[in-house]
């Protein structure tokens, strides 16, 4: 069996994974937000930040190491156009990512809170939830078209 191919087999399950559950956490954490059910949002927003740490991380850590791997293994230099770009893209959403995740930690334990004493969310959640919306479009964008140089690869040169 050809490690390039299983190593790229799991490149591209563990990205499918990391945008996948992106994806689906901010649907369920996005539309529990626009819901009037505080209890709602403190289960939604508890398992956001379950999933983030049982699929998101470990498919951002395992993304850059296999990356460079199958990059190395290709003889694709990192200078390359497409290759570049698609790091920069990554580091980028990853920037982005890091102060999502602080956020939705705090935003599942102000919801948290606030279900258990029976009291609407904190002004300071809505701040956060906008900052969370506004950093996790970019990143998906970004992730976009990561996917988009991925399988393309464009020679830009």
């Amino acid at each position: 069996m050809n490690a390039y191919l299983i190593v790229k087999t799991l490149h591209i399950l563990s990205a499918t994974l990391m945008v996948g559950a992106g994806f689906g956490s901010a649907f369920y954490m996005f539309f529990a937000n626009r819901g009037d059910k505080v209890a709602a949002q403190a289960e939604v927003a508890r398992l956001v930040v379950r999933a983030d740490w049982w699929f998101t991380t470990p498919a951002v850590v395992f993304q850059p190491l296999s990356g460079l791997w199958l990059a190395h293994q290709a003889g694709w230099p990192l200078s390359m156009s497409w290759l570049a770009w698609a790091i920069g893209l990554f580091l980028f959403a990853g920037a982005c990512w890091l102060p999502v995740v602080w956020l939705q930690i705090r935003m599942a334990g102000m919801a948290r809170d606030a279900a258990e004493a029976g009291q609407a969310l904190p002004a300071r959640y809505w701040r956060f939830a906008r900052i969370w919306e506004c950093l996790g479009y970019p990143a998906f964008c970004a992730m976009l078209v990561v996917y988009f140089l991925m399988v393309l690869k464009p020679d830009w040169s």
